[in-house]
């Protein structure tokens, strides 16, 4: 069914980015158990926050905000570096029925829609250390840090789904692994052959990782290697990996300056959040919302 908000329509991918993006942010502030009891109650507020939005795009394009040209430019140009290039840029735009003029319109819409923003939340003040100190002291409770690993790796990935291709990519990365076990520097492998962006940019690190995060025989892999330690091939529907464990931190309470930063930016969103919902509020009020 058609959610339409001033007739014009709230799509379904516009409410799951919504669930996404709260499920990412509090995933961030909570264990992943607490965030899962809670999916009902953040589909209710992804459909509600996806309504909020379509209005706030609507009133960003009936205020016409200045848009400098270079900045849509700068912002294009970036994306099309992302893609690759000109050639897989097109690419890209061909797959999602896109226009390089739609592309355009979109980015100007996005940089009226911050401006909007900011002028909202103009006046949202960020949160003293008094008040994120009292903050901690009264959520003790839900500052827990989790075991976590620091790892490397080296993905490859088979050049099509055939046995064979499975068969020769698990070779390679054998070979990889062989190497490293007689001495040669695991990032400067990543570097050379991995197929993760990661090791071209950092030598195939994937930083610390929390239980959970990562699938679950991956999990299983990383969190049984000891420090220093390379992994047998590790299969995932991305591809084949190995891994490599560099240090391991015990999980446990937190202490106050490993969470001020979350809590701050916690107590920043939420301010923020209030502005803009009380805004949202007011453009509700006059709006036609309709389902069907």
């Amino acid at each position: 069914m058609a959610l339409r908000v001033n007739g014009e329509v709230v799509t379904d991918e516009a409410i799951q980015f919504e669930l996404d993006r709260l499920v990412r942010f509090y995933s961030e502030h909570m264990p992943w158990e607490q965030v899962q009891k809670q999916m009902d109650v953040l589909r209710k507020r992804a459909r509600e926050q996806a309504i909020g939005a379509k209005l706030l795009m609507m009133e960003a394009r009936k205020m016409n905000f200045a848009v400098p040209p270079e900045e849509v430019d700068k912002r294009l140009n970036a994306i099309r570096q992302e893609a690759g290039g000109e050639e897989a840029f097109r690419e890209m735009l061909a797959r999602g029925n896109c226009t390089e003029e739609m592309l355009r319109y979109s980015i100007l819409m996005d940089r009226q829609l911050d401006r909007l923003i900011a002028q909202i939340t103009a006046d949202v003040r960020d949160p003293t250390e008094e008040e994120i100190r009292d903050y901690y002291e009264k959520n003790r409770a839900d500052f827990v840090l989790e075991d976590r690993v620091q790892v490397q790796h080296i993905l490859i990935r088979p050049s099509s789904v055939s046995e064979a291709d499975r068969v020769t990519a698990r070779s390679r990365l054998e070979e990889i692994r062989r190497r490293i076990l007689d001495g040669a520097d695991f990032s400067d492998e990543a570097a050379a052959h991995s197929e993760c962006p990661s090791g071209r940019r950092t030598g195939g690190s994937l930083g610390w990782l929390s239980r959970g995060t990562m699938v679950p025989e991956v999990d299983s892999v990383i969190f049984a290697l000891k420090d220093g330690e390379v992994s047998e091939v590790v299969e995932t529907p991305v591809g084949l990996h190995i891994f490599k464990r560099l240090a391991f931190e015990a999980g446990g309470p937190a202490e106050y300056a490993d969470v001020a930063e979350k809590i701050r930016n916690l107590i920043r969103h939420q301010r923020r959040g209030a502005a803009i919902s009380a805004y949202v509020a007011e453009l509700r009020a006059n709006a036609v919302v309709e389902e069907g």
